[in-house]
């Protein structure tokens, strides 16, 4: 399993048409998927279910030598939904705190808002720095995750009292709330099974995100070298329409990391990988977030 993020690509993925629950029975067998350059390079109408990625895994030997699919883990030695929620919990939770901390102690009246500006950008770009390691990396580091966290929750926090505190009073709150929505709506939808994760599903996310992050980087070039919003694309109602379709492709994302960790348990993943999953649904969070307070600022500001 792979860290998931809104950025880099993911594997593992069904390739069947069947519904994603957290009730899927992966079938067991054959060669890791990690021994592999491509997930979904296989014979026709094979499936990357046939392929166990942690079948290395002498936890998971014992199900897989019964040709039986294997089991939700009741040992200590897999990963647990229970590990899953503790790291997220412990990632968000970092990130909350140094968020409050530079709400804080860094104001953004009209006298320290340059100085405070300057410690979140320089946050943000540690916290950019730090999670491009840890998604290159093989495996997870908590060390990195949460320094990513600390670092991506003072950048928050400097933004979030911005937009609370000069443009739109309670945009904070709005924002969390419309996060937690998304958050709830996507998990009800894919235990109902009503999000299909499969080849083409995450072909599409990949590409609308790809495709996504290549325009928001046209308009910050032009933005730098032309001055004012660039093309426009991060104000007014043209930006309103791309919040909006970054809030959807986070919601995707969230499908995705749903999966990831479902897999992770059906196989029998590692206790670490939880770290990974913790990783990929801040990042994700993260993203939502960033783009309901986006929307937020636009429409306070065109009052």
């Amino acid at each position: 399993m792979r860290s998931s993020n809104p950025v880099f690509s993911r594997r593992g993925f069904s390739r069947d048409n069947g519904y994603a629950g957290f009730s899927a029975q992966p079938q067991a067998g054959g060669a890791a998927v990690g021994t592999q350059g491509n997930p979904y390079a296989q014979p026709q109408g094979a499936t990357p279910y046939a392929q166990n990625p942690y079948a290395q895994n002498p936890y998971a030997q014992q199900d897989l030598q019964h040709g039986a699919p294997p089991q939700a883990p009741v040992t200590t030695g897999r990963m647990t939904l229970d590990d899953v929620i503790m790291r997220t919990g412990t990632t968000l939770g970092v990130l909350i705190v140094t968020a409050a901390l530079a709400w804080a102690l860094l104001p953004v009246d009209d006298a320290n808002i340059s100085r405070s500006y300057g410690i979140a950008i320089g946050a943000g770009l540690i916290g950019m720095v730090l999670a491009l390691v840890q998604s290159f990396k093989r495996k997870a580091s908590p060390a990195l995750i949460l320094s990513y966290a600390a670092f991506e929750g003072v950048f928050l926090g400097v933004v979030s009292s911005v937009v609370d505190n000069r443009l739109a009073d309670g945009a904070a709150m709005q924002a969390v709330l419309g996060t937690m929505a998304v958050f709830l709506s996507v998990l009800v939808a894919y235990k109902a099974g009503w999000i299909r994760v499969n080849r083409r599903f995450v072909g599409f996310v990949m590409a609308a995100a790809l495709g996504f992050i290549l325009l928001m980087a046209v308009n910050l070039l032009f933005a730098v070298f032309g001055g004012g919003d660039g093309l426009g694309f991060r104000s007014g109602p043209l930006g309103i329409i791309m919040g909006v379709v970054g809030i959807l492709l986070g919601a995707c994302f969230l499908a995705l990391d749903f999966k990831q960790v479902e897999d992770g348990i059906a196989y029998g993943a590692p206790p670490e990988e939880a770290w990974l999953a913790a990783f990929g649904l801040t990042l994700t969070l993260v993203w939502i977030y960033m783009e309901f307070l986006r929307i937020i600022a636009i429409l306070n500001s065109s009052d």
